[in-house]
């Protein structure tokens, strides 16, 4: 038997605009995980086992362009293994899917992690990533990276397309509350719709874009020396960049205004957007009370998580 797991993520900064170039924050969020365990199977084949998506098949049964089948045929692929001996996946997560906490790239990740290693030819961190970002191209069309990125690494990232990855320095441990909105929202969809207005007039959303991307420096920069009441003003800056985007929802703006009304020093939505989730920047002691309120909105639940300094 063997056993991997990977955490979720949540994009403190950035999310849309590094698509096309421009720098975000991301952070693991270790108090939700995907767990993939691979067993020897009595029964020719490959099993899978997803109870959480009502998921039990051999992998032939699968498309090829199904992400877990995806996965599956890419390790083997890349450890040159082309006739297995039989075994059964096991996939549980406890990740909102569609949420915008990386349940799609966790999933992936942890399960390359088990069957490379299940299949002695353990895959390095570099190639975990790689491999669960072609399977994020199938859950996101056209997906920054980030994902794959923050959750095989499971350490906080500045990311930038196709540069080297930056591990962001936390000066100061801060707390965030996560709300969610409940609302499924697949990131392909925003994606989508944000490149369609993007194409239409580059100049103007260029404009945007390089708005995020400052506020998104500025954020670094508040991070590494531990200057956090300056964050929370920059993530309402950033939410309002995003609700011109038209990525924002009904649900996700009242809960935002819910977590700054109730003491959050600043809150906006995270990931994909139109649902999914939002965060909150607050001080420690008012992070219950400001959870209570987000689930007193209408929030499905509440998670509260500290990104820890260095």
């Amino acid at each position: 038997m063997t056993t991997a797991f990977a955490p979720g993520k949540i994009i403190l900064f950035g999310e849309h605009a590094v698509v096309y170039g421009r720098p975000a924050l991301a952070v693991p969020v270790t108090q939700v995980q995907a767990t993939v365990t691979v067993n020897d199977a009595p029964r020719p084949g490959i099993w899978i086992e997803a109870p959480d998506i009502r998921l039990s098949c051999e992998l032939s049964q699968l498309p090829l362009t199904h992400p877990l089948a995806a996965a599956i045929n890419g390790v083997l692929t890349a450890t040159g293994i082309s006739t297995p001996s039989p075994f059964t996946i096991h996939i549980h997560s406890t990740i909102p899917v569609a949420s915008g906490l990386g349940s799609g790239a966790a999933v992936s990740v942890a399960l390359i992690r088990a069957l490379s290693s299940a299949v002695g030819r353990p895959s390095s961190d570099e190639q975990v990533s790689a491999l669960a970002f072609e399977i994020e191209k199938l859950h996101h069309g056209t997906p920054s990276g980030i994902d794959n990125t923050v959750i095989t690494y499971a350490r906080p990232v500045v990311f930038v397309t196709g540069a080297r990855i930056e591990t962001l320095q936390v000066g100061m441990p801060f707390t965030l509350v996560i709300g969610d909105t409940g609302v499924s929202a697949p990131t392909k969809e925003s994606v989508f719709d944000v490149r369609q207005l993007w194409q239409m007039d580059r100049r103007r959303w260029g404009r945007v874009f390089n708005r995020i991307g400052e506020i998104v420096q500025a954020a670094r920069r508040a991070i590494e020396i531990g200057d956090l009441p300056v964050l929370g003003p920059l993530m309402d800056d950033n939410h309002a960049l995003l609700q011109e985007l038209t990525v924002s929802s009904p649900e996700l703006d009242h809960l935002v205004d819910t977590a700054r009304g109730s003491g959050a020093l600043g809150a906006k939505l995270s990931g994909g957007g139109r649902g999914g989730n939002m965060i909150a920047l607050v001080r420690p002691q008012e992070a219950e009370r400001v959870a209570a309120a987000l689930l007193a909105a209408g929030a499905k639940r509440a998670l509260i998580t500290t990104v820890q300094a260095k």
